[in-house]
């Protein structure tokens, strides 16, 4: 009896495991690109931004163990190397996510890309579960039996491995084929950024300090305590405010899925509003920085941007590069169409290209690509512009 009851451990134990790093490993692989922004968030949180470079590598190098380990568990291969290794993972990330955890230096770990994004207290929680199963499986590694020769486990492991980064590399070369952001095909930026009515505000938390005029006494209040006593500030108080101390948000109130999408010209002016009312089908190039940008194709952008305005359409860029930077930038390229700016986090988050092209009608996701993707403005016009 209690051997089996351990068997049935093992196996329930050898299943979740397998599941959570193929979710993870899988997660990741759609969205190398999200996965190396994590990375270099790591880098910059650890102060070693010089590691930047070693971000893509890394980001393709996880996602392939994560999810060779988690098959190889399912299937039954190459059980010693992938006990071994799950064990591993969760004896290295426990205690990271733990650190993460009490310093909140990123808000969040990312283990789950953004299909499942956890606090990092939840990730820790949900790790020390896993690292026990790890345990678990480790420990009953020795009782699992092969169904396959030695040469055939390696070949299907290579194989593996091989499709996994293959599949991650299209994923950087074309655009997620699962988009798991709030920028998705078919949305409505304005209904995604809308608070409903009467939904939670965020609560602050802020102190003032006041000196009894007649005593000299310095007192510490919170600011409802300070609002609700008209003691404090009616007319004739021997009360005097002294100073306030910064709003200290204490609970998030709603947020909406898209709480961040700003766009303002060079002069800081916010048009948002008017880009997202507009009736005009808005043809929307972003590069969050300009530095980065593949040129390779500006010759097509070029075209279509001619295009799109000679058909009474509206035609911008999207950059978080400095103002010089986009003067230099069109200089170089003779670019022929206007720069506004947004926050480098949205527009990564927006298209997981750079360039990336977009088109929005009142404020709806009409298509979008990646620059290897991007078709002729005939076809754009034929599929995707409905008079």
């Amino acid at each position: 009896m209690k051997e089996r009851v351990l068997s049935i451990t093992a196996a329930i134990s050898r299943v979740l495991v397998g599941v959570v790093f193929i979710f993870s490993g899988f997660v990741k692989a759609v969205d190398p690109l999200g996965s190396t922004y994590k990375f270099i968030d790591y880098f910059n949180a650890f102060g070693m931004p010089s590691l930047e470079v070693t971000a893509f590598p890394l980001a393709i190098l996880l996602s392939a163990l994560e999810l060779t380990i988690g098959v190889c568990l399912i299937l039954f291969i190459q059980s010693r190397w992938a006990s071994w290794g799950a064990l591993f993972f969760m004896i290295f990330f426990t205690p990271l996510t733990l650190w993460l955890a009490i310093t909140n230096p990123v808000h969040d770990c990312g283990c789950f890309g953004d299909a499942l994004v956890l606090t990092n207290w939840q990730t820790f929680y949900k790790n020390i579960l896993i690292l026990l199963l790890a345990a678990i499986l480790f420990v009953f590694k020795s009782k699992y039996r092969a169904w396959l020769n030695a040469k055939g486990e390696w070949a299907i492991t290579a194989v593996i491995l091989l499709l996994i980064v293959s599949f991650s590399w299209y994923n950087y070369e074309h655009l997620p084929i699962i988009d798991f952001r709030p920028y998705k095909v078919g949305v409505s930026i304005p209904e995604k950024m809308a608070i409903p009515e009467g939904a939670p505000a965020d609560i602050y938390e802020q102190y003032f300090t006041l000196v009894d005029t007649v005593s000299g006494k310095k007192v510490e209040l919170e600011s409802n305590v300070y609002m609700s006593d008209s003691t404090y500030w009616k007319n004739g108080t021997i009360w005097k405010f002294i100073s306030s101390s910064e709003p200290k948000l204490v609970k998030r109130g709603y947020q909406p899925e898209i709480h961040d999408f700003r766009i303002s010209t060079s002069m800081g002016e916010d048009i948002t509003s008017d880009v997202l009312s507009d009736t005009r089908y808005y043809f929307i190039l972003v590069a969050y920085d300009l530095k980065k940008t593949n040129p390779d194709h500006l010759p097509l952008i070029k075209s279509i941007h001619n295009q799109a305005i000679k058909n009474g359409y509206q035609f911008m860029c999207l950059t978080a590069s400095s103002e010089s930077v986009v003067e230099k930038y069109k200089q170089q390229w003779q670019i022929p169409y206007q720069f506004y700016y947004a926050d480098p986090i949205t527009l990564k988050t927006i298209i997981r290209a750079n360039p990336g092209l977009l088109i929005l009608h009142k404020g709806k996701i009409v298509a979008k690509w990646h620059h290897n993707d991007i078709p002729d403005y005939n076809t754009i016009n034929a599929n995707f512009l409905k008079l």
